[in-house]
């Protein structure tokens, strides 16, 4: 078990006016919730106190995290609860298929925490939920947001690419040089070889990656993982501000602007994506449906010019 090193508790700076959202209180979002307490399902967007949960609940739209609400790791940046996990849930597979029917989802984000206690890293599970989803919701389309599957990852992603996702996500988080500090637990470069072999099993799968920015990150590092991003055949960007969770996580540095993130939005459009999600609150999941369905026609178009 991994036990997250205690940091400097230091007050937490004060959002600018550009990073707050409403505390949540509408009938939607007290329906989506008691939803997932019935079926048992944990969502990041609780785990992960996403600041955008009122608003996607509100829409009853939900991003579940399988494989239980404790991960293995710790890192410095994430809010999910570190320790050992419980006995894999049977059932969960059709509790999520239940839960994407019964909001009535186009589109659905499927993530996890990390299970490093698995033998497969929990690679199989997210093949019986995508199963489950094919059968019973055969119309919403599936994304996926796996951990790295350390020292496992190249079985873990042909058994998941064979059941066919339609977006295939893996963040890479921040840039190199910050790994050692927030997130300890993983290799950069690992993470974009599974990327890279996503698309060697199966290209026309979309694959996407996200980035935090506010840690301490320099603008030129970040384009570096813009290049890395695209010689690893990334099709789409999502970039967002990092918050504190709470004192103990690793400490906002900078305040990103909205207009920082439209430059940088710009430049990673340049180099080639063919969606980017880059705004204070965007996170990996946020308006994942309607970046789908933008992607998908930006590849279309890119097909159509090429013939």
């Amino acid at each position: 078990m991994n036990e997250m090193t205690p940091l400097p508790r230091e007050p937490r700076q004060r959002k600018p006016d550009w990073i707050r959202v409403k505390a949540p209180t509408s009938v939607g979002f007290g329906e989506t919730r008691a939803l997932m307490r019935r079926l048992n399902l944990a969502t990041v967007c609780e785990e992960a106190a996403c600041p955008n949960i009122g608003e996607c609940w509100t829409k009853k739209h939900a991003t579940v995290m399988i494989l239980g609400d404790v991960c293995t790791r710790a890192c410095a940046f994430c809010n999910v609860k570190t320790g050992m996990p419980r006995k894999v849930d049977p059932l969960e597979p059709e509790h999520v298929a239940t839960a994407a029917a019964e909001l009535g989802l186009e589109h659905i984000v499927i993530t996890s925490v990390d299970r490093d206690d698995l033998p497969d890293g929990g690679a199989s599970q997210f093949v019986k939920v995508i199963e489950a989803l094919r059968r019973n919701t055969p119309n919403t389309t599936i994304e996926i947001l796996t951990p790295d599957f350390r020292n496992k990852h190249e079985r873990a992603v042909e058994a998941i690419v064979a059941a066919r996702p339609d977006v295939y996500n893996h963040n890479l988080e921040t840039v190199p040089r910050l790994y050692p500090t927030i997130r300890p637990g993983a290799r950069y470069y690992a993470s974009l070889r599974l990327l890279e072999s996503v698309k060697r099993h199966d290209p026309s799968i979309f694959t996407k990656s996200g980035v935090m920015l506010g840690l301490g990150e320099e603008r030129l590092e970040v384009h570096q993982v813009m290049d890395d991003m695209r010689s690893a055949d990334v099709d789409f960007l999502t970039m967002g501000q990092y918050l504190q969770p709470t004192p103990r996580h690793a400490k906002v540095i900078e305040f990103v602007t909205p207009k920082a993130f439209d430059a940088y939005a710009a430049i990673a459009r340049a180099k080639g994506f063919l969606q980017v999600a880059s705004s204070p609150l965007t996170r990996s999941s946020y308006h994942a449906g309607d970046d789908f369905a933008q992607m998908k026609a930006a590849r279309e178009a890119k097909l159509g010019k090429a013939i």
